[in-house]
C-alpha cells in the first residue's frame, strides 16, 4: 500500500494545509519577537533540539524498541513544535507570544536540523535491515516544500489581504485540527493489524516520553531563571510535536508504514498530556498572558 494516493497525495496536502494555517497566525514580528528574548530562544531550542532527541533515544533503548519503530520514534523526536501548542499555552496561561515565536523559529530550523536526525536513526537502527541511502540535502528540500512553502504563503496571505486572514485564520485552524484527526485516523487504519500487535509497547512510551518532556522542558527553563509563563510556555513547546509532518515523512518520504505508528500514537496521546499539563499549571497562574510588553 506503500506510494497510493493517501501517502503520495492526501497526506503531503493536508500538512500543506496545516502548516498554511499557521502561517495565517504569525507575522514577521514573530520572528523579531524572539530576538529580544534570546535566553528564552536558546533554552527553549536546547530542550527541543537536543534534549527532546536524547531523551528519546534513551527510552527507546531502555525500552528495547528497535528497527522501524525506533526510527519512528526519532523521527517524530526531529519534528518542529505542533502549531496546537498555541492553544495548549493559553489554556495553561503560558506566554502565547513566546510561543508563537517559537513555532515559528523552529518550524524554519527543523529544516536543517530533522534529515540529519533521520538519517543518523536510519543507519543506526536500520542499517542490517535496509540500505541507507537517503540524501541529506534532498530531504532538506522535501522538508522546505512541505513545511516552509505553505507557511511562507500563509504569512503572505495575512499581510496581503489582513482584514481576510484574521477573519480566516480561526476557522482554517478548525480545519486544520480536523484534518490532523483525519490523518491520525489513517494511518492508524491502514496499519492496525500492526499497531494492534505493538500497542501495548509502544503506546506507554509515547505516553511517558510526552509527559517527561513537559516536565524537563519546564525544568530546564525554570532552572534558566525564565518567567513562569515563560518557562510554561517551554514545557509545552518542547514536547508537543508537528505529528502530521512525522506521518508524511515516514509514509510518503521514507515510504514505510510501520515508521509511522509511533507519530500517529504521539499525535493523539500528546493531547491527553499536554491538557493534564495545561490545567495543572493554570492552577499557578494568573490571568491568561497574551504577550509580553515590549521596552
Amino acid at each position: 500500500m506503500q506510494g497510493d494516493i493517501v501517502s503520495g497525495v492526501l497526506l503531503p496536502l493536508i500538512l500543506a494545509f496545516i502548516m498554511f494555517s499557521l502561517g495565517l497566525g504569525l507575522t514577521v514580528r514573530d520572528f523579531q519577537r524572539i530576538l529580544e528574548q534570546p535566553r528564552a530562544l536558546l533554552v527553549g531550542a536546547f530542550c527541543h533540539f537536543v534534549l527532546l532527541p536524547l531523551v528519546c533515544y534513551l527510552m527507546i533503548t531502555a525500552m528495547g524498541v528497535t528497527g522501524a519503530f525506533a526510527v519512528g520514534f526519532m523521527i517524530l523526536a526531529a519534528c518542529p513544535t505542533g502549531s496546537t501548542s498555541n492553544l495548549l499555552t493559553y489554556l495553561a496561561r503560558g506566554d502565547v507570544a513566546l510561543a508563537l515565536s517559537f513555532t515559528a523559529v523552529a518550524s524554519v530550523l527543523t529544516i536543517f536540523t530533522l534529515p540529519v536526525v533521520v538519517t543518523w536513526a536510519l543507519a543506526h537502527f536500520m542499517a542490517a535491515e535496509r540500505a541507507v541511502n537517503v540524501p541529506v540535502g534532498l530531504m532538506m528540500g522535501q522538508v522546505a516544500l512541505v513545511l516552509g512553502l505553505p507557511v511562507s504563503l500563509g504569512m503572505v496571505a495575512r499581510h496581503r489581504w489582513t482584514a481576510w486572514a484574521l477573519r480566516f485564520e480561526p476557522r482554517a485552524t478548525r480545519i486544520a485540527t480536523v484534518l490532523f484527526v483525519l490523518i491520525v485516523v489513517l494511518a492508524v487504519v491502514k496499519n492496525w493489524g500492526l499497531l494492534g500487535d505493538n500497542f501495548a509497547k509502544l503506546a506507554p512510551l509515547a505516553l511517558v516520553l510526552n509527559l517527561t518532556m513537559l516536565g524537563v522542558g519546564f525544568a530546564v527553563a525554570w532552572l534558566a531563571r525564565l518567567s513562569r509563563s515563560q518557562s510554561i510556555t517551554l514545557g509545552i513547546e518542547t514536547a508537543v510535536q508537528n505529528a502530521a509532518l512525522a506521518l508524511v515523512i515516514a509514509s510518503t518520504v521514507l515510504q514505510d508504514d510501520a515508521m509511522a505508528i509511533p507519530g500517529a500514537l504521539y499525535g493523539v496521546l500528546m493531547y491527553a498530556g499536554g491538557l493534564l499539563f495545561a490545567f495543572t499549571m493554570r492552577r499557578f497562574m494568573g490571568a491568561p498572558v497574551v504577550a509580553q510588553p515590549q521596552h
